[in-house]
């Protein structure tokens, strides 16, 4: 059995990839930035001590071995380039912090996990179409972070591929998630289909599948990978 930490499990790509994985057979470790219960931990990312309280928690609750780690933990919040200085940079500060930070300390001990197990393990990130395209205006920091993590990914990849170590990475677009939806409306709604050839957003299901494929299925040679999966919004 496969034992899978799922950052931000609670809703939307979380809450999905938590189902797909079950469905396989894996015992997934859950988390949420505040509900915790018999299947789900605890930990707020703005404290920068909760990425190594979850993961110290998910061994205890994984009988030491956690197998895979998915980082999908995210904070989507518009950050207006009008907002006072401190404003400004507390948000920036807060996203990234979330975003990239608490995912870089929680691939951190992964990958120390696996080096000091010598067993080898697998990283899914879950980073967004605007690391390569970028987002609006309010949102510089959502793609510097998710730009961060794709390079974070990438570097992991070829640093410990030797290892046994392998990452992946999937750069969804536009999803049909409560994260998403404010922000669909505030740019038209409806409008901003036109931009996506396939004439819809994703839903959270389509995303966990590429999740569950990358945690259990992904052939080694992969790892390094970005899986686009945009409808076409954005190809490169």
């Amino acid at each position: 059995m496969s034992y899978i930490l799922v950052t931000g499990s609670s809703r939307g790509i979380g809450a999905a990839a938590r189902e797909a994985l079950i469905a396989r057979g894996a015992k997934v470790i859950g988390h949420a930035s505040r509900s915790s219960d018999a299947e789900t931990v605890a930990a707020d990312f703005g404290n920068p001590l909760s990425a190594q309280t979850l993961w110290e928690e998910a061994l205890e609750r994984s009988e030491g071995k956690i197998d895979v780690l998915v980082n999908n933990a995210g904070l989507f919040e518009a950050n207006r380039l009008n907002r006072s200085d401190i404003e400004w940079l507390d948000a920036w500060e807060d996203t990234l912090r979330i975003n990239l930070t608490a995912a870089a300390q929680l691939s951190r001990f992964a990958v120390r996990h696996w080096q000091s197990r010598g067993s080898g393990g697998r990283l899914v990130h879950v980073a967004s179409r605007a690391a390569y395209r970028g987002d609006s205006p309010a949102h510089w920091h959502y793609a510097a972070a998710k730009g961060g993590m794709v390079a974070m990914h990438k570097t992991i990849a070829r640093a410990y591929a030797g290892d046994g170590i392998l990452s992946y990475a999937v750069a969804p677009g536009f999803t049909d998630t409560a994260m998403a939806g404010d922000y669909l409306e505030s740019r038209g709604g409806a409008g901003l289909l036109a931009d996506i050839p396939l004439g819809r957003v994703a839903s959270p299901e389509e995303i966990a599948r590429i999740v569950a494929f990358c945690a259990l299925d992904a052939p080694p040679t992969m790892t390094g990978a970005v899986i686009d999966a945009n409808g076409a919004s954005y190809v490169r």
